[in-house]
Formats: structure tokens, sequence, C-alpha cells
């Protein structure tokens, strides 16, 4: 069923966005650690992506160095295509 509601969000203009979080430890505040987030989310608002980092500036204790990302729309006209026949081997 997972697959079924990422094709209907596809189909409603929605792409993969990957986002790479730079961090800084609690308990080392000089150490940056990664996290790579990746999600279904709205170009050029990205009401996911922000509702992620709110989360984590209110929920986790790590305070955030930077945040990189890039998006992806995985459906989009030019890949649909008529297919008038089909070749069955064997």
């Amino acid at each position: 069923m997972r697959g079924t509601a990422e094709l209907e969000l596809m189909m409603k203009g929605y792409g993969l966005t990957t986002a790479e979080i730079l961090y800084h430890m609690p308990d080392h505040p000089h150490v940056l650690q990664t996290f790579v987030w990746q999600d279904y989310d709205l170009a050029p608002k990205f009401p996911v992506l922000f509702g992620f980092i709110d989360f984590w500036k209110a929920k986790l204790d790590g305070p955030l160095h930077s945040v990189r990302y890039t998006h992806k729309k995985l459906i989009s006209a030019s890949e649909w295509r008529k297919v008038d026949g089909e070749i069955v081997l064997h």
C-alpha cells in the first residue's frame, strides 16, 4: 500500500527531497555529525523539510550547523509515452 501512496504523491507534483544535515554533538559541541533525511516534498516551498527542521530545533538536543538539500521530481510529462505494441519473447 505504501507504493500506491507514493505514486499518488508523485502524480500530485511531489518529488524526492534529500537533505544532508550537519549538527553539533550535544556532549561535544566542537564535533559535527551528519544526518541524511529523505522524504517526498513540494518544491519550492518544501513544507515537509521545513517541518522536520522545526521539529529538530524544538525536540532534539544537537544544534544545527547547516542543511544542504536537493530535490528531484520523479515523474514529469517527458517521462510518459504511449506504447502501441508489445513484443513477447519465449
